[in-house]
């Protein structure tokens, strides 16, 4: 059993001579292409989905790991480099959507087959699937891991170990590529970050013909040891000694990211026909059903009873409902589309039809779906706008109320009759003696009297 805690991930040659993959028939050679190929994918991922190096090495240590405690039999390389790059991308603060790493993983497998170029649906079963499997998948490493996903890459150690000895930056270019391969061996899980720094750097130095310091010798200042370092000489010896990385099936559940195999369950119609032909030919739908899970990841080759028929793959990729095989009474298999013989196949292909029309009337209500989200949403941004117009009147009638009540007195009074308007002048004004003269005569009856009186 092996234990994990936080920066104590390292194994013994004895525990990686008799890895889970072993016990399980795996060789040591398919073992280490499986391994070669998984990091191939994940670093060829990163870089389309433009993640920075230290996602991709984080990644390709937590597959290494993974695969330390689990075997190749039991997880899909395939499916576990995608769920290592999506949880390395988050431990790296980098995360990018599940749809993107999907659709990133999709490309680069028809890329490798072959196959024509084909984006995934977002709306389609298959997606549905590799969605959740995916998030099962890095379930799976983190119990595995006890959530203790802490990697120390040797890249922090190698600036530092070149600068203190003077290195060039040629040098450090070969010794950060070399660092960046190391990635792909086990050698993440059997030395520390410090030593596979050292080996590198020893490594580069001696295919540059760069002289280092031996007296002392400079590998000891950075608590490393001579033999670990020619370990790590020879790993890297050995990993550019073997050919292209190819992907070899080993896995028992057989999964890809371009045809989905996963066993469906046939709906009512295709299970009554099952029955049927069960009592007519004798032969049992589980049986069937089994045929078609055990199929390869491409639907090359479908086995029920004892013939083989292969399917072409231009075929199966016209219609998204997936094909099933029936066996028939002379023992033939057939898959969607083409003709097969008796009522039962009849009804069969008759059912098939009217599932891929439910499928059509699905999609197509659907769209009308979006479209009147669509339309409900341009009503409420229209509504939004008209209530943001009568806004702005009411703002700016009161900011007309509030600079009528702000105008002066003089100003509001231009509208009242000419004897309303008049001012009466303070005490200190030269003509109060004569305003208050006038105002008397206007309020008093003429007499001569008071006139002479005043005169006087």
């Amino acid at each position: 059993m092996i234990y994990t805690t936080i920066d104590t991930f390292y194994l013994t040659d004895e525990q990686l001579a008799n890895s889970p993959s072993r016990k399980n028939g795996v060789d040591q050679r398919t073992e280490t292409m499986l391994r070669i190929y998984g990091c191939e994918l994940i670093q060829e991922a990163g870089i389309l989905l433009k993640l920075p190096q230290a996602v991709m090495a984080t990644a390709q240590v937590i597959f290494q790991r993974f695969y330390c405690k689990k075997s190749f039999t039991v997880y899909n390389v395939k499916r576990t480099a995608a769920s290592c790059v999506w949880l390395a991308a988050k431990l790296e603060e980098s995360q990018r959507k599940i749809r993107d790493v999907l659709n990133v993983f999709n490309r680069m497998e028809q890329r490798r087959e072959n196959l024509p170029l084909e984006p995934l649906d977002p709306l389609s079963k298959k997606y549905e699937e590799l969605k959740l499997d995916l998030i099962r998948t890095e379930r799976h490493i983190l119990k595995e891991m006890g959530f203790i996903c802490h990697v120390e890459h040797p890249h922090k150690f190698i600036l530092y170990y070149l600068n203190s000895l003077g290195a060039s930056s040629e040098l450090m270019q070969q010794v950060w590529n070399l660092a960046n391969d190391s990635l792909r061996t086990t050698l993440c899980v059997r030395f520390k970050g410090e030593v596979v720094a050292c080996g590198v750097i020893y490594a580069a130095a001696r295919r540059a013909r760069v002289p280092l310091p031996e007296n002392p010798q400079w590998w000891l200042v950075f608590n490393a040891k001579k033999e670990d370092i020619d370990v790590v000489c020879r790993e890297l010896a050995l990993l550019y000694s073997y050919p292209r990385a190819e992907y070899i099936e080993v896995c028992k559940d057989q999964k890809s990211f371009v045809l989905s195999t996963r066993a469906w369950n046939p709906p009512a119609p295709v299970q009554e026909l099952n029955a049927r032909r069960q009592q007519a030919n004798g032969t049992t739908s589980s049986s069937v059903m089994q045929a078609n899970g055990a199929q390869g990841n491409s639907f090359r080759g479908m086995d029920v009873g004892n013939s083989v028929q292969p399917a072409p793959v231009s075929t199966i990729r016209e219609s998204a409902v997936p094909s099933m095989p029936v066996a028939t009474a002379n023992g033939h298999n057939t898959v969607k589309g083409e003709f097969v013989k008796g009522e039962s196949g009849k009804g069969l292909v008759d059912s098939r039809k009217e599932l891929s029309e439910r499928e059509g009337e699905r999609h197509r209500e659907r769209g009308r779906e979006r479209e009147k989200e669509k339309e409900r949403s341009k009503e409420r941004e229209r509504e939004w706008e008209r209530d943001r117009d009568r806004e702005h009147v009411r703002d700016r009638e009161r900011e007309r109320e509030h600079r009528e009540r702000q105008r002066p007195r003089d100003e509001r009074a231009r509208g009242r009759p000419e004897k309303a308007r008049e001012v009466i002048p303070s005490r200190e004004h030269s003509s109060y003696g004569a305003f208050r003269e006038k105002r008397n005569h206007r309020h008093h009856p003429y007499d001569k009297t008071n006139l002479k009186a005043a005169a006087s």
